[in-house]
This record gives C-alpha cells, sequence and structure tokens, in this order.
C-alpha cells in the first residue's frame, strides 16, 4: 500500500523559512516523479516543485523558482520542499505527489499523479 505522508508546515512570518517533508512507503519509486502542489483557499490547485527520484532532475513554477528547492534523500524514502523567502501569497495547503511518468510525461499538471498525501497547511503572515 502505497502512502506519502507530509509534515512540516507551520505558520511562520513572511521572509520566514520552513521545510517541508514527503515519507513515502509502500513500493520503489526510482521510476516515478514526485511533485509539490499548493491548494489556496478558494483556488484551484497549482504546481509547485518536481523530482524525478533517480537522477534527481528538478524544476519549479516561475512564482517559487529561486526560493524553494525540492530534493530527495534515498536512504529515508523522504522529499522534501524546502521554502525560503516566503511570502503571504505562499499560503496555502501543500500536497506531495507521486506520478509514474517520464520527465516528459506532463508532470506539470496534476493529472498524472497516481498517488496523493494528504497534505500540510502553511500559513505564511505578513
Amino acid at each position: 500500500q502505497v502512502q506519502l505522508a507530509e509534515s512540516g508546515g507551520g505558520l511562520v512570518q513572511a521572509g520566514g523559512s520552513l521545510r517541508l517533508s514527503c515519507a513515502a512507503s509502500g513500493r520503489t519509486f526510482a521510476n516515478y516523479v514526485m511533485g509539490w502542489f499548493r491548494q489556496a483557499q478558494g483556488k484551484e490547485r497549482e504546481f509547485v516543485a518536481a523530482l524525478r527520484w533517480s537522477g534527481g532532475r528538478t524544476y519549479y513554477a516561475d512564482s517559487v523558482r529561486g526560493r524553494f528547492t525540492i530534493s530527495r534523500d534515498n536512504a529515508k524514502n523522504t522529499v522534501y520542499l524546502q521554502m525560503n523567502s516566503l511570502k503571504p501569497e505562499d499560503t496555502a495547503v501543500y500536497y506531495c505527489a507521486a506520478a509514474l511518468i517520464t520527465w516528459a510525461g506532463g508532470f506539470m499538471s496534476d493529472k498524472p499523479y497516481n498517488y496523493w498525501g494528504q497534505g500540510t497547511q502553511v500559513t505564511v503572515s505578513s
């Protein structure tokens, strides 16, 4: 049974940092693309960042590039999202997801993702 469990959310002031974790279990994720998405209240879910587990290639949404970093720890089967210079507009529920797709497989859309975590709330105060 595949499980993705996010943690690390919370309340932070603008300019601060948080690190989200996504502990993955239930299968080998070597052939997966791991993604972080977020959904603010009243808005659609949006892509934040993606990482190809094998090789570690990454990609970011324009809104977070240069501030957020996605990474993985193979030994812990965990994906991280380091978020720096946080802004109030980063406030959202953040979700970790896994997709069995190639890097050209449309990882910025939420549709290819087979597995999702329960989400973790990030609130940035001004």
